[in-house]
């Protein structure tokens, strides 16, 4: 029995350093043993450790924001309407069909990337979008961006040390005050805002993390009067299912949507996800309709 129990206490050694080293291999790995709540959850850190009171990190109702240069006037200024696509890798897809949809220089618009795939706007330890996000503008300033974050963001926040775990009202409050300050940012460079909401997960617990994202930012973008182009109707069937395949605009032929993975979408699915934000833009900015949907597109 002593050998047994000897060989299990092994094994959990060997596993436990096989993890450590893949940690410290990796760029989030090296944070999460920094902060190893963020990985594990403030209950299993210390069997006295609670939620901190998220005071000092709360939101404020409707944070100071200057108004910005309405989207007609500047492109009468300007004569092209400089567009970037902020946000991880869902965000990239987005600005491909966005490209494909808006970008026609000699017809007043020009679109720019400025995402960056395994970011998002909890683990400023690892990228700081806030900071990021003011070098890019300031090199390349841009009249409209096209914001989205959140399928790497389903983890603890830390605000001068204190782990604010995912979905607890710190966690909410600090992540608010996050996206407040990233349109605070745009909007202080005159940028106009759109924020483009999260889709429909297939993973069942996955997906309540993205809604519980979704609901927190709709309710900031409320809050800041600025655009907010849900997309979970989008991505969900008749019934308000996750789907891989869907009705595509205008023909009602069902096609394929969505990636392997559950998370991303097919080129069809960033068109899709696409129209509404540039019907917006394009309305705001006095143009006219967008180019048809290629619907061969992601097929």
């Amino acid at each position: 029995m002593w050998g047994v129990r000897a060989g299990i206490n092994s094994l959990t050694a060997a596993l436990l350093v096989g993890v450590a080293i893949g940690l410290v291999l990796t760029p989030d790995g090296r944070a999460w043993l920094r902060h190893p709540t963020l990985l594990f959850g403030a209950a299993n850190a210390s069997s006295s450790a609670v939620e901190p009171a998220p005071v000092a990190v709360a939101v404020a109702a409707v944070p100071a924001m200057r108004t910005v240069t309405p989207l007609k006037d500047r492109l009468a200024q300007r004569r092209v309407l400089r567009v970037g696509v902020f946000g991880d890798s869902m965000a990239d897809g987005l600005w491909t069909g966005l490209y494909r949809d808006l970008n026609d220089p000699s017809g007043g618009i020009a679109v720019s990337r400025f995402s960056e795939v395994s970011t998002g706007l909890s683990r400023y330890d690892y990228v700081d979008i806030q900071d990021k996000t003011a070098r890019q503008i300031a090199e390349t300033p841009v009249d409209v961006a096209v914001v989205m974050f959140g399928t790497n963001d389903a983890q603890g926040i830390s605000i001068d040390g204190q782990i604010h775990p995912f979905g607890s009202d710190g966690w909410k409050a600090a992540y608010g005050k996050r996206v407040d300050d990233l349109v605070g940012l745009l909007r202080s460079r005159d940028v106009m805002v759109y924020w483009v909401g999260l889709p429909r997960m297939k993973r069942g617990s996955f997906d309540d993390k993205m809604m519980l994202i979704n609901e927190t930012v709709s309710a900031r973008m409320t809050a800041l009067h600025v655009p907010y182009v849900s997309t979970v109707a989008l991505t969900s069937d008749a019934t308000g299912d996750y789907d891989a395949y869907l009705a595509a605009t205008g023909t009602g032929r069902r096609q394929l949507m969505r990636a392997n993975d559950g998370i991303h979408m097919s080129m069809a699915g960033y068109l899709r996800l696409t129209e509404p934000v540039a019907r917006s833009i394009r309305r705001d900015a006095g143009l006219g309709p967008a180019r048809p949907a290629d619907e061969t597109a992601g097929a």
